[in-house]
């Protein structure tokens, strides 16, 4: 269960008001009005608390489960123990993605609870033509410079600094020791502990006598409702914009070189590296520690494997992996033959 030192819980809830806002039915319409406490998982709960089974491989603890209630597909529910409240649906860890957020709204932003008023820390700095919309926070050791706007309810985390001339939309959160310049930002963006955003892209005219540095002159547009992780890095555009579309999640660790476009509701997992210019559609997915060449395009819908190294550009809707990356069966056989390669071989007259 949460630690309510650093999370607040809003229930008790009715199964009834859940079910509605998860897309869910109840399997018993007379537990509508029944009450849970909390969220919790199957070997934690107890008789006021909801859980969820997704995963097969959880069959034995959702048997054995003390939760009161559960959100679980269809098939499973002839498995329930006695008096369990069952929440059906199709997409049982979606639908307890949206419970959580009915008892903890604000994880969903990334930020504790704030006073709706919002407030500015006398140990922070704000320049006197910044612009700051209703109910904004901004913490301790905080920086907004010159010329900067952000929109109503946004929060800006403890030493975390936004330089002249950026725009951070509505309900933001900022997290402590970002930095931020050059740079507009829409609504419902996360930025984690240690981003960096709208740094010097890493452009040379490399040669003798000296590598000259090339201006920076472009821009970081992340639109609506993206979050990053901590300590991830995404550098201004050399000329052209680096763009980050609507929904995309980046994990931790992650580097998103200059004048790189993303498009919507991209998932980027840990350690992953896109050199400039790359260009990735909507709904590509990039697993832990995936390196992009400059200048490729990895087309809507592809996914690539963990550790892939890309080279050259991916068709759209097609699964990669391995370096330099190709398609997945191709991959896999492969690997199975040089597998089956090493079990062959005969051993050496001194083995």
């Amino acid at each position: 269960m949460a630690d309510p030192r650093f999370f607040t819980n809003t229930g008790p809830h009715a199964l009834g008001d859940i079910a509605r806002r998860v897309g869910a039915e109840l399997a018993n319409a007379s537990d509508a009005t029944r009450q849970v406490d909390d969220i919790a998982a199957l070997d934690a709960a107890g008789t006021s608390h909801l859980s969820f089974l997704d995963n097969p491989k959880y069959i034995a603890a959702f048997e054995a489960t003390a939760a009161g209630a559960c959100i679980i597909h269809p098939r499973y529910a002839e498995r329930a123990p006695a008096g369990m409240a069952l929440l059906l649906s199709n997409d049982p860890y979606r639908a307890y993605a949206l419970a959580s957020q009915i008892f903890y709204p604000q994880e969903a932003h990334g930020a504790p609870s704030y006073d709706a008023a919002g407030r500015i820390d006398a140990r922070a700095h704000v320049h006197p033509t910044a612009k700051l919309g209703s109910g904004v926070t901004v913490e301790p050791g905080a920086s907004v410079g010159e010329g900067v706007e952000i929109g109503a309810g946004s929060v800006i985390g403890s030493n975390a600094a936004i330089a002249r001339g950026c725009t951070v939309g509505r309900d933001c959160f900022i997290g402590p020791n970002v930095t931020v310049s050059h740079a507009h930002i829409g609504d419902r963006v996360m930025l984690h502990p240690g981003v960096c955003i709208g740094q010097d892209g890493f452009g040379f005219a490399m040669g003798l006598p000296r590598h000259d540095k090339v201006p920076q002159l472009g821009r970081v547009i992340i639109q609506d409702d993206v979050e990053i992780g901590a300590n991830t890095t995404v550098d201004r555009g050399a000329g052209p914009d680096t763009v980050i579309g609507e929904g995309t999640k980046i994990d931790n660790l992650c580097q998103i070189a200059h004048n790189v476009v993303i498009g919507r509701h991209c998932v980027i997992v840990s350690q992953t590296g896109i050199a400039g210019s790359a260009k990735l559609g909507d709904f590509v997915v990039l697993a832990a520690q995936v390196g992009v060449a400059g200048h490729l395009t990895i087309n809507s819908g592809a996914q690539l494997a963990a550790r892939s190294g890309v080279t050259h550009d991916v068709p759209a809707g097609q699964r990669y992996g391995g370096a330099p990356a190709r398609p997945v069966k191709e991959w896999a056989r492969e690997l199975a033959g040089v597998r089956n390669l090493g079990r062959r071989r005969k051993p050496d007259a001194d083995e």
